[in-house]
């Protein structure tokens, strides 16, 4: 490039032609009369941002058998869940990692779009997404494995309840909402959005009412279900920024969910009924015994079929895209003393701390923990129930303790529990 200068031998910049005098700064490039001032170079930045997109990072996994540990820290119970979600997660983000090693950035086209020597594959082997659906009672912690797991691979979650979606174009909320819900979530950065999880509760509430076809409009249930196709599988989708409805005239974010585990979750209350329906037909020879046990709904919720969730009421297509399925067990009154007072963060454990920050010591007998699980159980809603329980006993000493500087101890028993009784209090003998 051939040296820039003005009348007096002045340096100029070699891109705009302006002389050192009127820019805040001249940079020299190694050689002889080649400059470009600070303007120029903000301009080149900002060209260089323009058409350069980071290429995304990929999701730190641990191998299944330390996920598990991870979820035992913060979940009681209901191991074979927990084994079996692991693995699905694993393989869910490998395959993520797999096919983020060798996508070009700004490549926004669908996985299933690309061929195997865009996903850098000598084999031409295809790794598949495979979604899950959990189900079991209400309370057994179906949400909470979901927002544990998210927490575990640090990856941006969002959950809503399927109860309150509709079919597009109706009064209620878009399915493609629950990107946003994700987008929103994750700072709006949308590749790291592409890379989450979606936990869709109460999936068994939107069940169609019959196995047959329906004629006319189901617009929170089969509808729906039909929605959710779209987005759970892969697709670009177009989310208006502010959610709503969409027009012509708005700007959109575009997301792709090739790569975003969606986890549908619910009670799936009479599942159990048609599995035993089913399993008590099938019999061997003449008067032969039925296969397994069919009255346990512990046993019999890990042997639901594709055919029973169709029959339940859920849609073929959505059914095919749920390959893996997750069965939790009602949790026992052994189980709920353990949520108590084993995990990271055990409601016990909570009010332990709060209490020893104002200098007094807290402490449930035996008796109090089981009367606080059997509590829990009688509501039926399982580990929901619990911190209702612990805060309405503990109401009175949290608004006394903070007063009284003379107290040193406060032991709750059962009649704490289940008779409204006072704890017992011990204060400083001075």
């Amino acid at each position: 490039m051939a040296k820039k200068t003005i009348g007096n031998d002045e340096p100029a910049c070699s891109f705009c032609g302006r002389p050192e005098s009127k820019v805040e700064h001249l940079i020299a490039a190694p050689g002889d009369g080649i400059y470009i001032c600070n303007e120029c170079v903000e301009i080149c930045r900002d060209q260089l941002h323009e058409h350069t997109e980071a290429k995304p990072d990929k999701v730190a996994l641990l191998p299944p058998e330390e996920m598990k540990a991870e979820l035992d820290k913060y979940i009681i119970g209901q191991d074979e869940a927990k084994r079996v979600l692991s693995v699905a997660v694993y393989n869910h983000y490998k395959r993520v990692n797999y096919n983020l090693r060798n996508v070009k950035p700004g490549d926004r086209k669908r996985d299933d779009e690309r061929t195997a020597a865009e996903r850098g594959s000598a084999d031409g082997v295809e790794l598949n997404k495979s979604n899950i659906l959990m189900f079991g009672p209400s309370g057994c912690g179906k949400t909470l494995l979901a927002q544990t797991m998210s927490k575990i691979l640090k990856v941006p979650f969002a959950m809503v309840d399927a109860t309150t979606l509709t079919e597009a174009g109706y009064v209620g909320e878009d399915v493609e909402n629950i990107l946003l819900r994700l987008i929103k979530n994750a700072d709006y950065d949308v590749a790291a959005a592409e890379r989450g999880i979606i936990y869709i509760d109460e999936v068994d509430k939107i069940a169609r009412k019959s196995e047959n076809v329906s004629i006319t409009r189901d617009v929170s249930g089969e509808g729906v279900q039909q929605s959710l196709l779209k987005i759970i599988e892969s697709t670009v989708s177009s989310i208006p920024p502010n959610g709503g409805r969409k027009h012509p005239q708005q700007e959109f974010i575009h997301m792709d969910t090739t790569n975003v585990l969606f986890i549908l979750g619910g009670a799936f209350v009479g599942l159990d009924k048609i599995v035993s329906d089913r399993l008590g037909k099938t019999r061997i020879g003449f008067g032969g015994t039925l296969h397994g046990d069919t009255s346990d709904p512990d046993a019999i919720l890990p042997k639901v079929q594709p055919q029973d969730l169709i029959k339940f009421g859920l849609i073929p297509e959505l059914v095919g895209r749920v390959p893996v399925t997750v069965a939790l067990k009602d949790l026992k009154s052994a189980d709920l003393v353990r949520v108590l007072t084993e995990p990271k963060n055990a409601i016990v454990k909570q009010y332990v701390k709060l209490l020893d920050l104002d200098g007094v010591q807290l402490e449930f007998d035996e008796s109090a923990l089981s009367a606080i699980a059997d509590k829990a159980l009688s509501l039926h809603t399982g580990a929901r129930g619990l911190r209702t329980i612990v805060e309405n006993a503990m109401l009175d000493i949290m608004y006394t303790v903070p007063s009284d500087k003379t107290i040193k101890k406060i032991i709750v028993t059962s009649d704490t529990i289940e008779n409204s009784v006072p704890p017992k209090i011990i204060k400083d003998a001075a």
